[in-house]
């Protein structure tokens, strides 16, 4: 059985996880036992997925939303205890890509967002984001319809203000609601994220773009099962991935 330390250099490396200034720490956040034969993959690290996790006979658990982040408290809480106590009971190690996966250009998030929607000429946008042109313009009715199939199924939120015909778009996962802003210094014609905040409304509407959420959970999950199926490949371990329902 592989090395968890020879599974998290490689995650280091395919990420460049050390070029990141990020909210958190990337990385092993968690270390257990050090062989490793299943690797349970979710998007963030809370109970249910850790006890899907041990359920399931994990050596690892790869999340992207880990559990350490910038401004926590510096003790251990107890929300903080009740994700590390079966961690700890069970020696399971537990790692966390956050902004590495969001940006990487083939395994990332966005990247793999806007292969779903099937679009061309990706190119870097925002940052950790994608932006992509469409070979046939699109109406705002078959971009939701696209959006809604590239997550499964969520049905995004959508602020139809740009113009008829849409020919680009500009993506950032997550909670990335003022990249609306680069998208319309860019001559966008439209802009997906996943958590939408209060003011996207009227940038849209005031400014002329489609604005679109279709979840921070909902557009985060392709990037760790992507991660999940490339160890699983490389290293010969069993990937499970585990979806725990989230609304937000």
């Amino acid at each position: 059985m592989p090395q968890i330390k020879d599974l998290i250099a490689h995650l280091d490396r395919l990420l460049e996880a050390d070029e990141f200034k990020d909210y958190g720490p990337n990385g092993l956040q968690v270390p257990g036992r050090d062989e490793v034969q299943t690797v349970v993959t979710g998007v963030s690290a809370n109970g249910p997925l850790i006890d899907a996790a041990v359920e399931a006979g994990a050596d690892l658990v790869l999340v992207h939303h880990g559990l350490y982040w910038r401004g926590d408290p510096q003790q251990i809480t107890p929300l903080l205890h009740r994700r590390l106590k079966p961690l700890f009971a069970h020696d399971v190690n537990l790692a966390a890509y956050h902004l590495p996966l969001d940006a990487h250009p083939e395994h990332g998030n966005n990247a793999l967002l806007a292969q779903r929607l099937g679009g061309v000429n990706a190119r870097r946008f925002a940052g950790i984001g994608v932006a992509i042109d469409f070979d046939t313009p699109l109406t705002i009715e078959e971009l939701t319809h696209r959006v809604r199939d590239a997550v499964d199924g969520r049905e995004p939120l959508v602020v139809p203000g740009g113009p008829d015909t849409i020919n680009n778009i500009g993506i950032v996962s997550g909670a990335a609601t003022d990249d609306v802003l680069t998208a319309l210094d860019e001559g966008l014609d439209a802009f997906l994220t996943g958590e939408p905040a209060e003011r996207a409304y009227s940038i849209a509407t005031d400014a002329n773009i489609h604005f679109l959420a279709a979840g921070h959970h909902a557009t985060e999950t392709l990037g760790v099962r992507r991660l999940g199926d490339l160890l699983a490949r490389e290293f010969g371990v069993r990937h499970i991935y585990v979806d725990v329902p989230n609304p937000i």
